[in-house]
């Protein structure tokens, strides 16, 4: 197909995509940044909404159609070298990231102390469980960094509600099974796929990252003050379940790797359970 002389004007890279950030028309902040293809681009210019194209399940995804956080979009703009694309666009909720913030760039890098340590500054302006409905257990999944390109419409979805009814034992029984499936799925088809396609460093190394995410997560929950300042005090704890969940979740991928179930696991736990410390470690 012969594209017209404007989009054959873009240096789409090897997978004929090109990053596109999208920024507030107003304040001009940088709110996030996903991926295009010549159609999703076409298609943005001619609907005047952000169209993007998921690289985790290989189509194209309307900003908000899940979400209802759509992005209408101002003007496109292409830069010198012709390979990165900027959209000034007006930020429908405000929310436009999945953590339900409003910019997906909300870590601020502090350089005052002896080491530079990533701060959470923006604040969660709607809970993501309350954006992102779903009573499929399937679809609990967490996206995480690969796929915030941002795969908000919930293919291994971030976040989910769940029935009062299911325990937190049969949520796991259920991951796992989703998790076994994942593994004979295709590549393309969802972010857990894709990493065991990667292979088994790729998923040890996300279980390092997101530990590393949780260690911060805590360490600014420890410097917040309840009494000074409940609504940082309620994100900074907010922050530290959700880095923490990360780390849950990409264990079990971990333990799924070696067909381990986390049924091993509660019940090593439950082995240990009433003995002290003391009497654990001599048993083993």
């Amino acid at each position: 197909m012969t594209l017209p002389a404007w989009l054959a004007a873009i240096k789409f890279n090897d997978d004929g995509l090109i990053p596109a950030i999208a920024q507030d028309h107003k304040s001009g902040r940088i709110l996030m940044m996903a991926w295009m293809n010549a159609e999703a681009l076409q298609l943005t210019a001619q609907t005047q909404t952000a169209v993007y194209f998921s690289r985790s399940r290989a189509k194209l995804w309307h900003k908000g159609e899940s979400s209802g956080h759509t992005q209408t979009v101002h003007d496109i703009r292409l830069d010198c070298d012709a390979d990165v694309i900027v959209l000034s666009v007006t930020q429908a909720g405000g929310i436009a990231c999945h953590t339900g913030r409003e910019s997906c760039f909300y870590q601020r890098l502090d350089l005052s102390g002896q080491t530079p340590e990533w701060q959470t500054v923006d604040k969660v302006l709607k809970d993501p469980a309350d954006i992102y409905h779903s009573s499929d257990t399937a679809k609990a999944i967490p996206e995480t960094k690969e796929t915030q390109a941002h795969d908000v419409i919930p293919s291994d979805a971030k976040h989910s509600h769940h029935n009062n009814d299911t325990t937190n034992r049969s949520i796991l029984q259920q991951l796992d099974g989703v998790l076994a499936e994942r593994k004979q799925a295709d590549a393309d088809s969802s972010y857990v796929a894709s990493l065991y396609a990667k292979g088994l460093n790729k998923i040890l190394e996300k279980v390092g990252e997101e530990s590393t995410e949780s260690i911060i997560a805590a360490k600014d929950f420890a410097n917040c003050d309840e009494n000074s300042n409940k609504a940082q005090y309620d994100d900074a704890r907010h922050e530290l379940i959700y880095e923490v969940a990360d780390v849950w979740f990409h264990t079990l991928v971990g333990l799924a790797w070696f067909d381990i179930e986390s049924d091993a696991v509660l019940n090593e736990l439950g082995r240990r359970f009433g003995l002290s410390g003391i009497d654990e470690k001599a048993a083993r």
